[in-house]
């Protein structure tokens, strides 16, 4: 394992080393407008919301690694500090990268990237019609950094409106996960689609107490066969099965393990369908 102290590695390495490590991390496509009424667009990665009571979000415009100065976001929230934070998928995310451009201060990344505007309800900035969600907030705060290059800039934003399309939602009228078509950054130029395959569900435990890891019994928490997730979902039971209820399920199975490998396989292949507690009483049996 290697250990870098950000005070002796150069800056630009270590800021490569954070984005390929924290990931992936949500695009905040920032809609801003200078005092002088000219809109300014462009995707930030250092964002995300935390809180929902106030509803809070919060990006950062970092300076540039190179120059050291401000993005042009970030100036314009000082003038004029409102923001729309549009949401963006998959079908958009080229165009997204192109707003990304180094582009002049007083450029329209509207215009150069394709985008179309929307007047907003409460805020000046436009809203993306394209996107499939919008934020319109405004800005509580502006925290800044530092003054070197990579510094970032925190635009803390209390969201006024939320506008959602309704092609995104389920017949519960929640925004449905595969419809939305989430993608995120990751370094470099890398960026994942959250879609497909790629999504897969985890019951919270909200109410619920797990027995936990450190109650299972030691070849079942050693066991090479068992993944960590495979652990974690067996520990996230509150109740193990009794012993009539793992004689009865023996007994209605048929099944005969010929080693506690093969008891093991098994049980991991009810865990990849989710049945917990059918493993538990294999892997207890």
């Amino acid at each position: 394992m290697i250990t870098m102290d950000p005070k002796n590695t150069p800056q630009p390495q270590f800021h490569g080393y954070l984005l390929g490590a924290v990931g992936p991390r949500p695009i905040a496509f920032a809609s801003t407008i200078s005092a002088n009424g000219q809109p300014n667009l462009a995707p930030f990665s250092f964002y995300n919301v935390f809180s929902s009571n106030p509803p809070i979000a919060i990006f950062s415009p970092a300076r540039s690694g190179r120059t050291g100065i401000t993005k042009h976001t970030h100036d314009n929230v000082k003038e004029v500090p409102e923001v729309v934070l549009n949401v963006v998928n998959y079908s958009m995310v080229q165009q997204v990268s192109l707003a990304s451009s180094p582009y002049a201060k007083g450029v329209d990344e509207f215009d150069k990237a394709g985008f179309t505007k929307i007047k907003s309800a409460l805020v000046k900035p436009f809203r993306v019609a394209e996107a499939p969600v919008t934020l319109e907030c405004k800005v509580n705060q502006v925290i800044e950094l530092g003054t070197g290059g990579g510094a970032g800039n925190l635009i803390v934003c209390e969201v006024l409106l939320i506008h959602i399309k309704e092609e995104v939602l389920n017949a519960e009228g929640k925004i449905d996960q595969q419809k939305i078509d989430l993608v995120a950054r990751m370094g470099g130029n890398w960026y994942c689609r959250a879609s497909g395959d790629a999504l897969f569900e985890i019951e919270k435990p909200l109410t619920t107490l797990g027995v936990g890891i450190d109650a299972m019994p030691k070849n079942i928490r050693n066991s090479h066969v068992l993944s960590a997730n495979n652990l974690g979902q067996l520990g996230n039971i509150e109740h193990l099965p009794t012993q009539e209820e793992i004689a009865l399920f023996k007994k209605e199975q048929n099944l005969v393990f010929s080693s506690e490998e093969d008891k093991h396989r098994y049980a991991k292949t009810l865990l990849d369908v989710n049945k917990v507690c059918e493993a538990w009483k294999i892997l207890l049996g």
